[in-house]
Order: C-alpha cells, then structure tokens, then sequence
C-alpha cells in the first residue's frame, strides 16, 4: 500500500531528526477568504502537518477558544462542503503538507459517509479525528476511511490505561495524538515529566509516531515536547490569536492572520531546537 502524506511526513521528520509541528485552525474562521490566505501560509511559516477543524455547533472536548473559532466560522456560513473545497484550493499549490480533518461524526454523517470519504479523497484530505467515534465504532467510520486510503488518527489520554490502550490503538494510522491532560483543550498543560513517561508508555505499544498537544502556547513548551515526542501539536493559541482581530461586530482584521503566522514561526523554530 503507498506511503499517505502523513506517513511520508514523518518519516522525513525522523530521517532529519527533528520533530514536528501540527498545527489546528478552524475551518472558515475567521471568514473563508482570510482562513485560505491562512491555510496556504502555514507550512512556509513552519508547520509540518495542518489539522484542519470542521466547524460544528457542540465542540464539547474543546475549550473556550476553539468553540469561539467554531462559532465564527459558522456565523459566516461555513459548512462542511466549504472545508472541503478549503482543502481542494489550498491543494492547487501544495501536494506535500499533509492535512487532518477534525472534529465531530455529526456532520460527517449528515453528508453521508461513503460520501464523505469520496469527497474527502478528491480534495486532497490525508487523515480523520473524530473524537467522539470510539474504537467500538470503528466500522462506522475508521474502517471505510482506512479502505478508502485515509488515515484515521486516535486520541490516548492520561486515563487511557495499559488495558484499554491496545483497542484504542487497534486501527490507529498515521500517528497517535497523546491527549497530554485530561480535560478540554486550551484550559492547562501537562507537566514535561508526566509527558516524556506518558510517551514513553505509548512507545511500547506501538512503532507509531506520537505527537502531544493540549496547553501548548509557547516555543518553549513546543521545544520540551519536540524532544521526547515525534511532534507537538498546537491549536488553542492559533485561534486565539485569530480570535483576537475579530471586532465585536464579527468583522475580521487580516492583522489575526499575521499574527498568527508569527505565533507559527516562533513555535517552529522552538521544535526545531529541541534536538540541536
């Protein structure tokens, strides 16, 4: 079977000895236009993989800002159909960066699944999160995706204990996302030591990738993950920042997009310290 985007990622990342950086935007936010100029800048601006979110109106893992981020997409009439056509414009340019949907089954299965995955290839997609499909779902979705060439990436979290690990890691591809804290996203962060063993833990269970995100808002915090995992992942102070130039009246500043790109370089250039 060929190597996914994902995978040939990664294992670039390993071959240079370095890790990665996963970055999450939400779809459509804070408008279309200004998301696509977005989306199109992260990987210059340092970002090795993109999760793309799928805006929905009941985010309930996610915090505060990533349900502000959802929302505005909305608000601008943001749809699932629009995320995809996201990926396909961004794909005229860039075959290379690898891009995860996540989010929610609902929308998915309001499309209609085989439908989805047909839509979902055709644009250009690499790989799913859908956090609230567990493993005893998996020919729900995980199944047709993975036959459909896509990558179906798992959440394992601090409570994900040595028994229950082998379910959640049983049709797992692409990389494994090591949720770092128990809670929503944005709200703390993990202790480096809890990490590094919790990594350590997951790396005797499985040959793939991890990558560790929840609370990671600095270069710092991205360099301390970068050297025990194969990557961090960073989404909460993205659209924060994006959130930032979103004026009371729903209008946005192209000055979140720069900023936002900044905040990318800082983050890239502290995972790429970590193994100098």
């Amino acid at each position: 079977m060929t190597a996914t985007r994902i995978e040939r990622r990664f294992a670039a990342l390993k071959a240079a000895n370095r890790g990665g950086l996963v970055t999450f935007i939400t779809a459509g936010d804070p408008d279309y236009e200004l998301s696509l100029g977005l989306l199109r800048q992260l990987p210059a601006a340092g970002a090795d993989v993109i999760e793309l979110g799928m805006p929905f109106t009941d985010p309930m893992a996610d915090g505060p800002a990533i349900q502000a981020s959802s929302l505005r997409a909305l608000r601008t009439g943001m749809t699932l159909k629009k995320t995809l056509k996201l990926v396909a414009e961004f794909r005229k340019a860039d075959g290379d960066t690898p891009i995860i949907l996540m989010g929610y089954y609902n929308p998915i299965y309001s499309h209609g699944v085989p439908a989805f995955l047909k839509d979902a290839k055709a644009a250009g997609v690499d790989g799913l999160i859908v956090v609230d499909l567990p493993p005893e779902e998996d020919e729900e979705l995980c199944l047709p995706a993975l036959k459909a060439g896509l990558n179906f990436i798992r959440l394992a979290t601090p409570t994900t204990d040595d028994q229950r690990l082998p379910t959640v890691l049983r049709n797992t591809s692409g990389f494994v996302y090591y949720v770092s804290i128990a809670g929503i996203t944005g709200t703390r962060s993990a202790a480096n030591a809890d990490v590094s063993a919790a990594v350590a833990r997951l790396k005797r269970h499985t040959n793939l990738p991890v990558a560790v995100g929840f609370g990671i808002k600095s270069a710092d915090q991205a360099e301390a993950i970068a050297k025990v995992a194969d990557a961090a992942v960073v989404g909460s102070a993205l659209v924060s920042r994006i959130g930032a130039h979103v004026g009371e009246d729903g209008v946005a500043s192209p000055k979140g997009v720069t900023e936002t790109l900044a905040l990318v370089r800082d983050l890239a250039a502290g995972v790429r310290r970590a193994r100098q």
